[in-house]
């Protein structure tokens, strides 16, 4: 014999009385909480974002290739642009990659601007261990 479900008029699940507890009440919201808790992370985001930015993102120090000649089995001349704040030093890392990419020299140049000048013009002989096919400068710091 099967049993039907004559007298119940709802389909919400029907607990024995006693045997699982009582059903709590529901939680109050708090929709400030979530909005507070969002606005502090939007700020340590921001915090690190702008941290980060002063120690690795700093435009004063772009660097700009030139050319690069004089390529031989073991030398490649660089000429690059660096601007740099009025009077200011930087310190470059550049590089000389091969025809398959492989990288035949990495050296670091210090560059000093003369007093009032912004973009100074460095010309670099790099020594590598293989014909390079590219020169290039990777990126510029402050000098310390």
């Amino acid at each position: 014999m099967t049993e039907t479900n004559a007298t119940r008029s709802s389909d919400a699940p029907v607990f024995p009385a006693g045997r699982y507890g009582h059903r709590r009440a529901p939680r109050r919201r708090r929709p400030w909480l979530s909005a507070l808790l969002a606005i502090a992370l939007l700020a340590v985001l921001g915090l690190a974002a702008t941290r980060l930015y002063r120690q690795y993102g700093d435009p004063t120090y772009d660097a700009q290739v030139i050319t690069y000649t004089d390529i031989t089995d073991s030398r490649l001349r660089l000429v690059f642009r660096v601007t740099v704040p009025a009077g200011g030093s930087a310190i470059c890392a550049v590089r000389a990659r091969s025809r398959d990419g492989a990288e035949v020299a990495r050296e670091e140049v210090r560059v000093d601007a003369p007093p009032g000048e912004r973009q100074p013009v460095v010309e670099h002989q790099l020594t590598t261990t293989a014909e390079a096919m590219i020169g290039e400068v990777l990126r510029c710091r402050a000098a310390d």
